[in-house]
C-alpha cells in the first residue's frame, strides 16, 4: 500500500495574507481558548482548518516563536517541544508575542495543539525520527485526557503518529498502541476518535496484506453515524479492498465507487486509487467500465494503463492481455492489484469465447483455441474444457458437440422477454432512493434550532406586554390630564 491514499486534503479556510504567520497562531490559539470554555466543537474544527491553510508557511523560527506565546517558558511541554524544534534554523522570535502567555492556565486544548502543529511541520520537513518522537510524546499525554473539545484534535494526532512510523517502515509497532487507544475512545464514547482509529488499524493490517485480521476487525468494531466525511471515505476504500480479497465483487464495486463519489474534490490521489480498485472489480464482475471514467479531470495519466488493460478484456484478446501486464507490471505491483490481475485472465477468455459464441453459430474448438490464442500444449482439450465450463456457468448460450468437437451456439432470444429489464430498473430505484436518503442525512442544521424557535415566541409575548404595558401607562396619563 502506498501513501498516495495516506492524506486526503480538506478545502482550507482562506486566511488573510496580510498578518504575518504568528500572528495567525495567535488568532487560532484565541479561537481554541472560545470554543474550550464555550465547549464548541465546531470552533476547535474551524482552528484545525486554519492551521491547515498555514501549514506551508510554517518554520522553525515561527514555531520557536509561537511555543514561547502558547506555552509557559520553562515548563515540561515547552522544553520537550523546543527541543523537536531543527537548532540550524535562525531561531529568531517576537519578544513582544513571545513574552505573552494566553492564559493563565494551560489549557490542554492548546498543549495538544502545540504537539499537533509541531508533529506536522517535522513530517513536511522529512525530519520523520523526531516526528515519531514527538508522536508518540503526544499520545502518551493524550491517553490521560477525556474531554470532548479535544476530541477533533486527538483525531488528527491519531492520523500523523501513524503516518510518521508509516513513512519510516515501522507500522507494525504501533499496532498494540493503536488497539489500546481504540479500546479508550470507546469507553470514553469518543466516536471520532473510533472512527479514525480503525481506519488506521485497518490500513495497519492492509499494509501488511493481512486481509482475515482487517475483516475481523472491521466486522467486531461498533458502528455509528459517519462523523467525519473523510474518514467515512477511507472507510469505504479499506472495505471495498477487502471485499475484493474476498471474492465479494458486488460489494466491494458499491463501496470503492461511492468512496470515490464522496471524496473531496482536492484529494486527487485517494480518487485515483478508488478509481484503479473499481475498474478492477469491474473487469472481474464482467462489467466494462465507461470511457469517460479514464478521462476525468487530472486522472489521465494514472489510469492509462488500467485503460489498455480494459481494452484488452473487452476484446477478449489474452496475447494482448499478457502484453498490457507485462508492460505495466511495476505499476500493478505499486497498487498491489497484480493479484486481480491474474485473476482477470479467465475474464479474457470468457469475453473472448462469448464474442464467439455471438458471432459463430458452429465453429470447431481447434478454432476456437486459435482465437483465444491459448499457448498450451493440447489445444483442443483445453478448448473443450473451457467451452464445457463457460456453459455449465451460463457465460454464454451454446452446447459442444463432443463427436466431431464442435462448439454449437444456440439462437440469442429477447432480452425484453424476461426479467432482466425488471432488476435493472430496480436496482437503479434503489440508488436513487439511497442517494436521496444520505442527501437528507448530510443536511446540516444550526445549533439548538429547536431552541430558537421557542425563545423567539418567547421574544414575540414580551413585546406584546410592553406594548400593552406602555397604552396602558399612555391612558392613564390622558385620565390624570
Amino acid at each position: 500500500m502506498t501513501t498516495q491514499d495516506a492524506e486526503m486534503k480538506e478545502l482550507p479556510a482562506p486566511i488573510s495574507s496580510s498578518p504575518s504567520t504568528l500572528q495567525n497562531l495567535k488568532e487560532i490559539v484565541s479561537l481554541l481558548e472560545t470554543g474550550a470554555y464555550a465547549r464548541e466543537v465546531r470552533r476547535i474544527v474551524r482552528a484545525i482548518r486554519l492551521t491547515m491553510a498555514l501549514r506551508r508557511k510554517l518554520k522553525a523560527s515561527v514555531l520557536s516563536s509561537f511555543l514561547n506565546f502558547a506555552l509557559p517558558p520553562g515548563s515540561d511541554v515547552h522544553t520537550r517541544l523546543s527541543s523537536f524544534i531543527p537548532k540550524e534554523e535562525d531561531c529568531e522570535m517576537d519578544v513582544d508575542l513571545a513574552t505573552q502567555t494566553p492564559s493563565k492556565h494551560l489549557l490542554p486544548e492548546i498543549e495538544i495543539f502545540c504537539y499537533l502543529i509541531l508533529l506536522i511541520f517535522l513530517i513536511d520537513q522529512k525530519k520523520y525520527g523526531e516526528a515519531k518522537a514527538c508522536a508518540s510524546a503526544s499520545i502518551a499525554r493524550l491517553k490521560n485526557l477525556n474531554r470532548r473539545t479535544v476530541d477533533v484534535l486527538a483525531s488528527r494526532l491519531y492520523f500523523y503518529y501513524s503516518l510518521s512510523y508509516e513513512l519510516t517502515g515501522d507500522l507494525a509497532e504501533i499496532r498494540g498502541n493503536l488497539l489500546a487507544l481504540h479500546r479508550i475512545a470507546t469507553l470514553r464514547h469518543d466516536e471520532l476518535g473510533q472512527e479514525t482509529l480503525l481506519n488506521l488499524l485497518l490500513r495497519n493490517y492492509l499494509h501488511y496484506n493481512l486481509y482475515d485480521q482487517a475483516e475481523k476487525l472491521r466486522s467486531k468494531a461498533p458502528r455509528f453515524e459517519a462523523h467525519s466525511n473523510q474518514q467515512f471515505c477511507r472507510y469505504l476504500f479499506y472495505l471495498g479492498k477487502i471485499r475484493t480479497i474476498q471474492l465479494e465483487y458486488t460489494d466491494a464495486k458499491e463501496s470503492l465507487l461511492q468512496a470515490a463519489r464522496k471524496a473531496p474534490i482536492a484529494a486527487l490521489r485517494f480518487r485515483v486509487q478508488c478509481n484503479k480498485w473499481a475498474i478492477i472489480v469491474r473487469l472481474l464482475l464482467g462489467e466494462i467500465p465507461e470511457r469517460t471514467v479514464f478521462m476525468q479531470k487530472g486522472m489521465e495519466t494514472a489510469l492509462r494503463p488500467y485503460f489498455e488493460l480494459t481494452n484488452a478484456v473487452r476484446i477478449g484478446d489474452l496475447e494482448l492481455f499478457r502484453t498490457v501486464a507485462e508492460k505495466f507490471s511495476s505499476t500493478f505491483s505499486s497498487d498491489r492489484t497484480n493479484n486481480l490481475i491474474v485473476r482477470l485472465r479467465h475474464n479474457v477468455i470468457r469475453t473472448g469465447l462469448r464474442n464467439i459464441s455471438i458471432s459463430y453459430s458452429r465453429i470447431s474448438l481447434a478454432d476456437v483455441a486459435k482465437k483465444l490464442r491459448l499457448d498450451s500444449e493440447n489445444l483442443i482439450a483445453d478448448a473443450e474444457s473451457i467451452v464445457s465450463k463457460a456453459t455449465r456457468d451460463g457465460a454464454i448460450d451454446a452446447t459442444v458437440d463432443h463427436g466431431n468437437r464442435w462448439m454449437v451456439s444456440k439462437e440469442t432470444g429477447d432480452i425484453y422477454s424476461t426479467n432482466e429489464p425488471q432488476f435493472a430498473f430496480n436496482s437503479r430505484i434503489a440508488f436513487c432512493l439511497n442517494m436521496h436518503n444520505e442527501a437528507v442525512r448530510a443536511l446540516r442544521f444550526p445549533p439548538n434550532s429547536h431552541k430558537e424557535k421557542e425563545s423567539a415566541e418567547t421574544r414575540r409575548e414580551r413585546q406584546q406586554q410592553e406594548q400593552e404595558l406602555a397604552k396602558h401607562i399612555a391612558e392613564e396619563d390622558d385620565d390624570d390630564f
